[in-house]
């Protein structure tokens, strides 16, 4: 498939992550915050130009007993107008625990608490290539 573009997708902020299907693995790119409380489509777009993917990747936010987070049904929303902007095939992959183990990779500092959503979103991103393995 090649390069693909990863997503954690949350109400204020959007963490983005870039990967390869060749090596299965990721990279943090950046985190968006919400314009007017939608995403910042033009960031996006511009994203999308630049890294050129063959296809996304959106966490789906599951809860611990395997039911669908409240913020779910925005997620596959969000996946929805990815998919319909960008005429990309896009994927949902389960999210779960992906902020936590962030945290631990950022361990407590603050300052790059920025980059959390980022490093969630190459989480994601690796979990669903090394599925497609």
């Amino acid at each position: 498939m090649g390069t693909l573009l990863g997503f954690d997708y949350g109400t204020a902020k959007i963490g983005i992550a870039v990967g390869q299907t060749e090596t299965g693995t990721a990279n943090p790119l950046t985190t968006l915050r919400a314009v007017r409380q939608k995403p910042d489509w033009e960031r996006i777009g511009r994203l999308i130009d630049e890294w050129l993917p063959q296809a996304l990747v959106v966490g789906l936010p599951y809860d611990m007993d395997d039911s669908e987070a409240e913020i779910a049904p925005l997620a596959r929303r969000f996946a929805r107008q990815l998919e319909g902007r960008y005429r990309l095939p896009v994927y949902l992959a389960d999210e779960r625990l992906t902020s936590q183990v962030a945290r631990l990779e950022l361990g407590r500092a603050v300052k790059k608490y920025d980059e959390l959503d980022a490093i969630a979103a190459k989480l994601i991103l690796e979990t669903w290539l090394s599925e497609q393995r």
